[in-house]
């Protein structure tokens, strides 16, 4: 696969799971796909030096834990980073389930509670 294919995929995967979230929506800002529950951004798609990438919210202390577990793979992002938001890599293969899994955790810190909860339901679930 080249490197624009793969790209191009990470960026799929990265919106079909961030669109399969209760209420989420695309909005393209900063010439760039954000992902949004009710006007709130849970996820953003960036180039981090040429890199794909998504900056997502973090809770408080992960950013740190996160960058000193994997420097490659986790970074402060600018503008965000400050606020205790994480950037994950997306390209060299990541690991979807753990992006799946900090994307979905972003989402409930974003999220309405009610619609949050929607989100805990549905991983009780099996779904």
């Amino acid at each position: 696969m080249s490197d624009a294919q793969e790209l191009k995929a990470a960026a799929e995967k990265l919106r079909e799971l961030s669109l399969g979230l209760p209420e989420a929506v695309e909005l393209e800002t900063w010439e760039r796909p954000t992902y949004r529950v009710r006007g709130k951004i849970f996820a953003m798609e960036r180039a981090d030096s040429g890199r794909i990438a998504v900056w997502l919210k973090a809770p408080p202390g992960s950013q740190q834990i996160l960058i000193a577990a994997d420097r490659n793979r986790f970074f402060a992002p600018p503008y965000v980073g400050p606020k205790g938001w994480i950037g994950i890599h997306l390209d060299n293969q990541p690991d979807w389930e753990e992006v799946s899994f900090h994307i979905r955790r972003s989402y409930s810190l974003i999220a309405p509670r009610k619609l949050a909860g929607l989100l805990e339901s549905t991983k009780k679930g099996g779904g």
